[in-house]
């Protein structure tokens, strides 16, 4: 039994270590290049603390070299509001990613996954509580 359970730990940490070497070099800031459409849904707090929902879509073009630009439809506590967004962003080796906004409040940490085609993201500003899913249409 103790040599089955070894040999499965052994499996696990080679397993485990694979993605790790692949990944260490094979993201960067050109692989996003293009034209995304995405949709996000969570919560925002406004300035009494109280949680309102969000929700919305909109278009983004990114230019491989780390700036965005956007058009965002969002739907805040039930108002909608189309406006633009504007930020930067850095793509880790790992595939990891952060958005900047410079024109507002909305900043981001995420995953770039499928080689590209998609990014996962999460808002990381203080009271925001809300995921972005943005998937390549070009």
């Amino acid at each position: 039994m103790k040599a089955i359970t070894a040999s499965i730990l052994a499996l696990v940490v080679s397993l485990a270590l694979v993605p790790v070497a692949y990944a260490a070099d094979h993201c960067t800031a050109a692989m996003v290049k293009g034209h995304y459409g995405f949709t996000f849904s969570g919560f925002t707090q406004d300035a009494n603390g109280n949680n309102l929902p969000l929700a919305g879509t909109g278009t983004a073009t990114t230019d491989g070299q780390g700036n965005v630009s956007a058009t965002i439809n969002a739907s805040f506590n039930g108002s909608f509001e189309t406006f633009p967004y504007t930020g930067t962003y850095v793509v880790n080796p790992d595939c990891s990613t952060s958005v900047t906004s410079t024109n507002g409040n909305a900043n981001f940490s995420g995953v770039v996954v499928r080689g590209g085609a998609e990014i996962l993201a999460v808002a990381t500003n203080p009271g925001e509580t809300w995921t972005i899913d943005l998937k390549r249409i070009d």
